[in-house]
């Protein structure tokens, strides 16, 4: 009668157990074995952070073929995302009215900036969707100028000087620049000119604009001049925005600006005392991105939501915090966290990762953590632990597991491995 290794080692070779790649997935393999709700809620957060980050990249692409002049791709990119009706909507509804104007197709830009306004009343950009319109139709019958940006660069270094002589006259000029149609260029400029001037004028319409006196690209832009380029007191005025400001967005911005100024103690107050479970994310995320290993340390110690310290793995493993994710692997009573301490360390490819991971499959009793150890060494490549584990186990259903993996594997090990086993 053949042997079972025989038989799952002929398996593997001809494809039986491995089936496509996509089917041995961490995620449908969580499926097979039955997912807590803790586990499908956090897949629900990671599947919406997806989404958002989908239609940001898209924006961002919609945003360089503006700053190109490249006004029919900007047109497509941002027609597409105004139809896909997520969190931007009325944001591309705008730029792509604008590209439209620049492209001379005044009617169609007529058109979309009364959809916008009609659409979204009450929206951010409805006070620049007024200012297009008003200038399209200013315009409307007069040729598309190609010397119109060399006319903005020429009008910026002309302010730029006006702020070093006289910024009392410039800062006014400024602001009418950013609350009109100017191109996102010119806007990003003069937030530039009024972020490098230290006058009182300037700093005022720079926090007006932090906290939502212009569209919400302009706000993003000044909270990130104020958080970068801004000292003690622009800090300071970004803690008031967020704390007087209930919209999540701009409170998430505010706090990448903290991470990338080196803020560590607002960001792990924000992490510690924040209510909203986004922004409490959020903050965990940038500690991860700041390396802040001793306060994600002190902040899982903590907590007790599973969801957050799951949370703070993610951070940790994000920031490189091998020591701790050890530590973790080796504390934590939580097989649903030992789970995914177990899946950070397989990301974070070192000897010793790997000798922690045996470790724990040697000493785990839970059969769930044991499957994503396999997992782990199977991100990291390690064939040859993966055969070793494999010519030990007993269980059926583990053994079944490893060579799975090992079938998938372009690995000269592996396959010699099951070729050994055939050979009995």
């Amino acid at each position: 009668m053949i042997s079972f290794d025989i038989f799952l080692a002929a398996a593997a070779l001809t494809g039986v157990l491995a089936g496509p790649p996509s089917a041995l997935s961490p995620d449908q393999g969580a499926t097979r074995t039955g997912r807590s709700e803790s586990d499908r809620a956090a897949m629900d957060a990671q599947r919406e952070a997806a989404r958002r980050d989908r239609e940001d990249r898209r924006y961002e692409e919609g945003q360089e073929a503006i700053e190109e002049g490249a006004w029919q791709r900007a047109v497509t990119v941002f027609t597409d995302l105004a139809q896909s009706k997520g969190t931007r909507t009325d944001a591309a509804m705008y730029w792509r009215a604008y590209a439209l104007d620049r492209m001379g197709q005044k009617a169609e830009a007529l058109a979309a900036t009364s959809e916008l306004i009609k659409s979204y009343p009450k929206s951010k950009w409805i006070n620049d969707a007024k200012a297009l319109e008003l200038q399209v139709r200013q315009t409307s019958g007069q040729p598309v100028r190609p010397e119109a940006e060399a006319d903005e660069e020429l009008k910026l270094l002309a302010l730029q000087g006006l702020q070093h002589s006289a910024p009392e006259q410039a800062v006014p000029m400024l602001e009418k620049i950013l609350l009109g149609s100017q191109s996102p260029r010119m806007k990003d400029r003069a937030l530039f000119v009024l972020a490098q001037s230290n006058s009182p004028q300037a700093r005022q319409v720079l926090a007006n604009i932090a906290r939502g006196g212009g569209n919400p690209d302009l706000q993003r832009r000044a909270i990130q001049f104020l958080g970068v380029n801004g000292g003690r007191e622009s800090r300071e005025l970004l803690a008031q925005i967020y704390e007087s400001s209930s919209d999540v967005d701009t409170k998430r911005r505010i706090l990448r600006a903290f991470a990338m100024s080196g803020e560590r103690a607002r960001v792990l107050a924000a992490a510690t005392g924040e209510k909203v479970p986004e922004l409490r994310a959020e903050a965990v995320q940038q500690l991860g991105v700041m390396g802040a290993h001793e306060e994600l340390w002190q902040l899982y110690q903590k907590e007790t939501s599973v969801d957050v310290k799951r949370r703070i793995i993610r951070s940790m493993q994000n920031g490189g915090s091998v020591d701790r994710l050890i530590e973790l692997a080796k504390a934590e009573q939580n097989p649903e966290l030992r789970r995914d301490v177990v899946r950070a360390l397989g990301v974070t490819r070192s000897a010793r990762t790997a000798d922690v991971l045996l470790q724990i499959y040697s000493s785990d009793t839970n059969v769930d953590v044991r499957k994503q150890v396999v997992n782990a060494l199977f991100i990291q490549e390690n064939a040859t632990a993966l055969v070793a584990l494999a010519r030990k186990e007993q269980d059926i259903t583990l053994k079944k597991e490893i060579v799975s993996r090992l079938s998938q594997m372009r690995s000269k090990v592996a396959t010699d491995y099951m070729i050994e086993i055939l050979s009995k």
